[in-house]
């Protein structure tokens, strides 16, 4: 931890009035204490270091002239928000960062007042602003709205659909752009901000006025409205926002306090429409580990913060995400129609690895997961072979996409589901608690689950294959199990499943990883001499219905495993097994599912204790479905 300084003055800092009434002096030295302070903490609790380290300055700025909790900022993705939460009385709690019990690693309306929306995936924030500005209007208050959003949200098309009803309706809003990476904006220096504190001043809007009731009458408002528009336009870029309704101001250097703050109380005293602020930061900014990462240090585990080097625990297999983009390069080598698309998640699903092979056949299409998915669809709709590789929490967005330009033209897309299941200290936004369901209910559509690495694998190579319908293959964030990948991978028989272990009183039936905590749940169970199966299914759809049928026929007790919601898995077993009238002879069937809720983040083996889904669990559930045996020594045997 760093030592402080006695003389740190953001110890007096509790909430955003204690910010007002400050020197520019005493605001700089805090946003400094500010830029230290989550060094500190991230370099303890791992999580999202560049992102709050680019927005210090323009955080200080805002709640320093705004008045939070009555004006409203909303923080698009989140990511950046913990400048946002030690400013808001949360100062104390940022150790808890992420962890079971602690803080979110987002902006979470019932943690505290100063979040008014909640947000972990990108692009909301001018819709929920403009949300929240004909909320006050409607209700006749007279707060200000300001959304926060990065350039990179900017990438998807929510944002340009908020700004397009926004600027139509003309209401009161307040969007800055914090452009840390596009190319979107002229040098920034002495020019451009005098000029942005020009446009956004009282007397420049005077002149305006003024000038627009003497050129009216006559007939020259409109090309004068594009002559200045334009005219700024090129000064100092904007004209596209113009466009879209927004008054522009920038670009300004968003770390420089003497720039930032008169401009903001000049946006905040202007009544008329909705105004973009456009400032240009610098990721990971103050931290020179972080200003020279290639990534600016996004997501980060603990690390050190004298040499910047993280505490990564030496990997004892490979990370599933990069079995997927191992075995996608090789099969590109011998299959020149073969592409890869993802959406501004290359590293984090391992498609740099086909792109640095294929850079021709890499496609990072931003955060856009809707033009993503029917990107792919024309793909494959020409013949090429696509592989859609998106988290599971993220491909949600895709979704009307998946069904109206994939599944409903049985086009091949091939979906690589990355962090399906639980994903730990990201907690509920980033989940992948659904996609079993939501892909199960489409006519046509493949849906794969695997294992371990080498079932993935050979997904992969399965839905290489599959060119007359789409399908998906789901796999969980961290390493595999340590099963050794061939040379040559075989594919899979689609709709069939496998039998690891025979017995005949317990079946448990696993989709996906929860299969090693079946094999463990059959040890504790044969321990007291009942006889267990397990299988794995491998495919949600089609069912294997053969193998579904025979353990549901030939044992006392059938449960079902899934690391997803319920409507998943289980549901379709169940659903078939009634079909055929398999139910209506004395089965005792348990699904095993994701609770009923949205689980806050945690460590991963507490997340999968709270959801019922360990080894100890699954042992249980079928003691207690069976009517025999003894759930103590479960228990006994699972703590030892």
């Amino acid at each position: 931890m760093t030592e402080h300084s006695p003389n740190r003055l953001l110890d007096a800092i509790n909430s955003p009035d204690d910010l007002k009434g400050r020197s520019r002096a005493e605001l700089k030295q805090i946003a400094q204490e500010v830029r230290e302070e989550v060094i500190d903490v991230v370099s303890v609790t791992g999580g999202h270091l560049g992102s709050g380290l680019g927005v210090v300055e323009l955080t200080v700025a805002i709640h320093a002239v705004f008045d939070a909790p009555d004006d409203k900022l909303i923080l698009d993705v989140g990511h950046q928000c913990y400048p946002h939460k030690i400013l808001t009385g949360r100062r104390d709690q940022m150790r808890t960062l992420r962890q079971g019990g602690g803080l979110s690693g987002f902006t979470k309306r019932d943690e505290s007042e100063f979040d008014p929306f909640g947000a972990a995936h990108a692009s909301t924030s001018i819709s929920a602003g403009f949300g929240f500005a004909k909320a006050r209007d409607l209700q006749g208050k007279d707060n200000n709205v300001i959304c926060l959003i990065g350039d990179g949200a900017m990438t998807a098309g929510m944002a340009y659909e908020a700004m397009n009803n926004a600027g139509a309706d003309k209401s009161r809003l307040i969007v800055i752009l914090n452009d840390n990476d596009m190319s979107i904006a002229p040098p920034v220096g002495a020019m451009s901000n005098y000029l942005s504190k020009l446009v956004s001043s009282r007397p420049y809007r005077g002149l305006r006025r003024i000038a627009k009731k003497v050129i009216s009458p006559i007939g020259l408002e409109s090309p004068a409205r594009r002559a200045e528009e334009y005219l700024r336009g090129f000064a100092m870029g904007g004209t596209m926002f113009e466009e879209l309704g927004f008054y522009y101001v920038g670009p300004i250097d968003g770390h420089d306090l003497d720039t930032l703050i008169p401009i903001l109380e000049n946006v905040k005293a202007m009544r008329e429409g909705p105004i973009l602020i456009h400032a240009v930061t610098q990721k990971g900014k103050g931290y020179s580990h972080a200003e020279n990462s290639a990534d600016k240090y996004h997501g980060v585990s603990k690390f050190s913060v004298i040499t910047g080097e993280q505490a990564k625990a030496k990997p004892k297999a490979p990370a599933y995400q990069k079995v997927f983009g191992q075995t996608l390069t090789r099969l590109a080598e011998t299959d020149d129609k073969i592409c890869v698309i993802t959406a501004a998640m290359p590293s984090g699903t391992s498609t740099d690895i086909f792109e640095a092979a294929f850079p021709g056949r890499s496609f990072d299409v931003g955060i856009a997961e809707q033009h993503a998915v029917t990107f792919a669809a024309g793909l494959a709709a020409d013949g090429m072979r696509p592989f859609a590789a998106i988290y599971s929490t993220f491909l949600q967005r895709g979704y009307d996409q998946v069904v109206h330009d994939v599944a409903i033209q049985r086009l091949p897309v091939r979906f690589a589901i990355d962090r399906a299941g639980l994903v730990g200290a990201d907690g509920p936004t980033h989940a992948g608690s659904f996609d079993i369901g939501y892909l199960g209910a489409l006519p046509g559509m493949v849906c794969m689950a695997a294992s371990d690495e080498l079932e993935l694998a050979r997904m992969v190579v399965t839905a290489a294959q599959i060119d007359d319908r789409p399908s998906a293959f789901r796999y969980p964030r961290g390493e595999g199990i340590g099963v050794e990948i061939p040379e040559s991978i075989a594919p899979l028989e689609i709709g069939k499943g496998r039998i690891l272990r025979e017995g005949t009183t317990i079946a448990l039936l696993s989709y996906g990883t929860r299969l090693q905590e079946a094999l463990k749940a059959a040890e504790m169970l044969s321990a007291q001499g009942l006889s267990v199966t397990v299988a794995d299914a491998r495919f949600a759809k089609p069912l294997d219905a053969d193998l579904v049928e025979r353990l549901a026929k030939e044992h006392e007790v059938l449960i079902t495993l899934e690391e997803g919601a319920t409507g998943g898995f289980g549901s379709f077993v169940l659903e078939h097994l009634a079909k055929v009238g398999a139910l209506d002879r004395g089965l005792k069937i348990r699904p095993m599912t994701l609770p009923d809720v949205f689980q806050n983040q945690d460590t991963p083996q507490a997340m999968y204790e709270e959801a019922g889904l360990t080894a100890r669990h699954i042992a249980a559930r079928a003691i207690e479905a069976l009517g025999r045996g003894d759930i103590a020594e479960i228990d006994r045997l699972a703590s030892a």
